[in-house]
């Protein structure tokens, strides 16, 4: 019996010469694409690839198919799909990109009623456009900024499935993920949709993690790891999650380059059989209270022309023990900002983080408030703490001293010469747009784009939360209350111009010399998106928003 594709081919990480494809197939087998070629390796009876193109034309359009022991398995026979297509980046003073964003995407359910809540996904409504647009006129990158899988809301297939489990441990909860197999039912219900598939077969794709890939909440706090790390099951889960994420996503998000000096991807290729032993060192030593090059680094840069990217790791990174609050521990916060200040003409600034850098006002002073509480000994330290997981209060102004820090190095990349700062983030059901004010006033424009979710329920009390969270009066209450707290004034100010936006949502960034813009946009049917927003980044600043 022939081997087969299981999900893929994703195509990740593409330069001007060369391109990584990704594939998972049924069993043990060599894929070929475009004359490359890589065995698979197995993790738990599951096997994966990651193929590295090479010798490619810069700036050209190359279709390709994937063939496994030399049999053409992709396309699909009858695909109403185009052929796929590897674009690689154009020379390095290449001036125009389009980038699409988004994070929050649920799983498509057969269910009716729950189909009907979720609404229409917004990714699956841009693929079924993207189809029927000139080749020319796709996206350059796909950014999936965190919440790609839900390992504890799951679908009713998915809950099915792991109900008629024989080998699941007594003391594993009924309704969450916990192990890698687990992990790959959850992959392949969330990228085996066909128009989600063929997306991600053409568009370069890069994804961070948030917290519903490994569980709500996950490194809130060191009282929510203490208390995690003591459940029976917990070891499973985290190991399960993020050899999972190692394997799905973090591995494409690599450049050649630097996926050629990885220590545990080389150990990984040369192994024989399971790699399962290698994956649970790896995971046990990215879950470890570790800081940068001694752990596991998820944090990546891309270079697309003169827009230079840097995604950070908002949740594994972070820093609880101690005493100490970090959203990045102070290795991992100078290798960032080594990647912003590297050398290279870039003319647009884009740092992605699952969580937003600025919120609404109100939200965050709450968040920072919390903080301070939640560091007191006693009954006040508890509730606080009680009330942050509860809220949810785990956002960069929950971590006050790396808000900070984030602030200082975009004020620094603002005055270095480049057009636009741009933070993209995700994470908390609506869409907005905000524009940055900072004190040393620099030349480049500063903003926080938010586009969550993609596909997912927003509850009633969101809109009004956020709304009021929003409002002025709301915002000067908030910053009294929080310096009555004890918490220092802020070092930006920031003022929304877009939103905020409910329901699911993707947004697209265009960069086109020094000039860009961005657009939100939800869709009205399957293959129809319509635009909510529009707002120029750079220059004057335009608002066009629609009701």
């Amino acid at each position: 019996m022939s081997p087969a594709l299981v999900l893929g081919p994703f195509l990740r990480h593409v330069g001007e010469t060369s391109a990584q494809v990704w594939v998972q197939t049924d069993r043990a087998t060599t894929v070929r694409v475009l004359g490359a070629t890589a065995r698979t390796f197995e993790v738990c009876g599951h096997h994966f690839a990651l193929v590295g193109v090479t010798g490619l034309e810069p700036d050209s359009r190359t279709p390709y198919e994937v063939h496994l022991d030399d049999e053409r398995v992709w396309p699909q026979p009858g695909s109403p799909f185009p052929e796929s297509v590897i674009r690689t980046r154009g020379p390095a003073g290449a001036e125009r990109h389009r980038i699409i964003f988004g994070s929050c995407r649920y799983s498509k359910v057969a269910d009716p009623k729950l189909a009907a809540t979720l609404g229409i996904d917004a990714l699956d409504a841009y693929a079924a456009r993207m189809a029927t647009a000139p080749v020319d006129d796709w996206p350059d990158a796909l950014l999936l900024l965190g919440d790609q899988v839900y390992a504890d809301e799951l679908t009713p297939r998915n809950r099915q499935r792991i109900a008629g489990r024989r080998d699941r441990h007594p003391e594993w909860p009924d309704d969450e993920i916990v192990s890698f197999d687990e992990y790959v039912g959850l992959y392949r219900d969330a990228w085996s949709d066909p128009e989600i598939r063929w997306l991600m077969s053409c568009v370069p794709t890069a994804m961070i993690f948030d917290d519903h890939d490994i569980r709500d909440d996950w490194n809130t706090s060191k009282a929510w790891r203490d208390e995690m790390r003591a459940t029976p099951w917990w070891c499973d889960r985290i190991r399960g999650g993020l050899t999972s994420y190692w394997v799905f996503q973090h591995l494409g998000n690599l450049p050649p380059d630097e996926l050629a000096g990885d220590e545990d991807f080389r150990r990984v290729r040369e192994a024989e059989g399971d790699v399962w032993p290698l994956l649970v060192e790896l995971a046990d030593r990215a879950d470890a209270e570790t800081d940068g090059s001694k752990g596991v680094r998820f944090s990546f840069r891309w270079d697309l022309g003169r827009s230079r990217f840097v995604m950070i790791d908002s949740r594994n990174g972070r820093i609880l023990d101690d005493g100490r609050h970090l959203m990045l521990g102070d290795e991992e916060f100078d290798w960032v900002e080594a990647q912003v200040q590297a050398p290279g003409p870039v003319d647009h600034l884009v740092l992605g983080t699952s969580l937003p850098w600025l919120l609404p006002h109100a939200i965050g002073e709450l968040q920072t408030v919390n903080e301070i509480s939640a560091s007191r000994p006693g009954w006040r330290g508890r509730l606080a703490e009680k009330i942050r997981q509860a809220a949810d209060l785990e956002h960069w102004a929950a971590f006050r001293e790396s808000f900070d820090r984030l602030t200082a190095m975009i004020e620094r990349a603002a005055g270095s010469g480049v057009a636009s700062v741009n933070v993209l983030s995700g994470d908390v059901h609506h869409s907005y747009a905000a524009r940055a004010d900072l004190a040393s006033a620099p030349p480049a424009a500063v903003h926080q784009l938010t586009c969550s979710p993609v596909h997912n329920h927003v509850e009633w009390f969101v809109r009004p939360g956020f709304r009021l969270g929003w409002s002025r009066a709301m915002r000067r209450w908030s910053e009294s209350w929080s310096r009555w707290a004890g918490a220092p004034e802020k070092p930006v100010d920031w003022e929304r111009i877009v939103g905020p936006l409910f329901g699911n949502t993707i947004a697209t960034l265009v960069v086109s010399g020094r000039r860009a813009e961005v657009l939100f946009e939800q869709p009205t049917s399957a293959a129809t998106l319509a635009r909510r927003a529009r707002l120029e980044l750079t220059a004057s600043t335009v608002a066009e928003e629609v009701a």
